[in-house]
């Protein structure tokens, strides 16, 4: 295997941690207002993934600097050519965390309130865009001989993409819902797993037409055993979840996502951005790759710093394992909703 096809399987699997990961935090911000009925409920979600929900986003930063490294051509192609929509998520994100760190800091209904609506759409539009900008990846755009998009805004807004859309945002609302099973006590716990049901069967509706086409359009016999693999653990996550074992719930809803996110890119190798002008305008893991000098010293500097980064993301999750409830929270609303 070359050097370029070993990044473009990391990148690949940076990808998915990001989408596992950031994937339950989306959800649990969605949850604020879907499940949440009362200011301490709201502050148990959001002290759910408090003390993880930054540490998520590294691999998005990760994914984001590979591809810059690894794949120059492909970065600059895909920043530019879907500017708008990548920098509404950048903006959507910097918000998110700046309500994070400010809901706390006053006391007023209002106040909280507000930050917490935006924790709300910073966490909905996101994890939509997300599979919108990924369904326009796999199905390819509209890119000339020289590599650069000459769409619009408007083209990437097709009904494939948008499906793609829909279905990160029920994915991650499910995984989202059964994460908070997972870490939450008393009637919230229960509330959690009843809403996880119904988000969980819808996405399931919406995930299986996506890959469905995705299969058809461009799918192999590999990406076929990812889509077996995401239909078989959703719906063993749906079974788990009704049977009120929250663990293996979660777990099968990450293994969804890791499959669908895995189906994508087997349906887009060798390819990183198809052209649906011309075939041999695409964008593959040779013509966009970095010299084999710069993927070696990446190499190098991946094998010395994953490994790092996994444990101390590990021990984080270890050390804030304990499930939480309403009689957690300090009766004071000021203190410690973010952390």
């Amino acid at each position: 295997m070359e050097l370029h096809d070993v990044w473009f399987v990391l990148i690949a699997v940076l990808w998915t941690g990001y989408f596992f990961l950031e994937g339950f935090d989306f959800g649990v911000g969605i949850l604020t207002k879907l499940l949440a009925r009362t200011r301490p409920e709201r502050r148990v979600l959001i002290n759910t993934i408090g003390p993880v929900w930054d540490g998520n986003e590294v691999w998005l930063l990760t994914a984001g600097g590979a591809t810059f490294a690894a794949f120059p051509e492909w970065y600059a192609t895909l920043f530019s050519g879907f500017y708008l929509p990548l920098l509404l998520i950048l903006v959507c994100l910097i918000v998110r965390g700046v309500a994070f760190e400010y809901r706390a800091k006053r006391p007023e209904e209002n106040w909280q309130r507000n930050w917490e609506t935006a924790i709300f759409w910073t966490s909905l539009l996101p994890a939509f865009l997300w599979g919108v900008a990924f369904g326009n990846i796999v199905r390819g755009v509209k890119l000339d001989r020289n590599f650069e998009y000459v769409g619009n805004v408007w083209d990437l807004l097709n009904p494939y993409a948008l499906l793609g859309g829909l279905v990160t945002l029920t994915l991650f609302t499910f995984h989202g819902a059964v994460f908070t099973a997972l870490k939450t006590v008393g009637e919230i716990r229960v509330r959690a797993r009843r809403l996880a049901r119904w988000v969980g069967l819808i996405a399931a509706v919406v995930a299986l037409a996506f890959l469905l086409w995705t299969q058809a359009d461009s799918g192999d016999g590999k990406s076929l055993v990812a889509l077996i693999v995401a239909v078989v653990a959703l719906t063993a996550a749906l079974v788990t979840n009704q049977a009120g074992r929250e663990g293996w719930s979660f777990a099968l809803s990450g293994l969804t996502i890791v499959a669908a996110v895995a189906m994508l890119f087997l349906s887009l190798f060798p390819n990183v951005m198809p052209s649906t002008l011309n075939g041999d305008w695409n964008l593959t893991v040779t013509n966009a790759s970095s010299s084999p000098y710069t993927l070696k010293i990446m190499t190098w500097c991946a094998a010395i710093a994953t490994p790092l980064v996994l444990l101390y993301q590990g021990w984080t999750y270890w050390v804030f394992r304990q499930r939480i409830g309403t009689q957690h929270i300090a009766p004071d609303p000021a203190v410690g909703a973010a952390h």
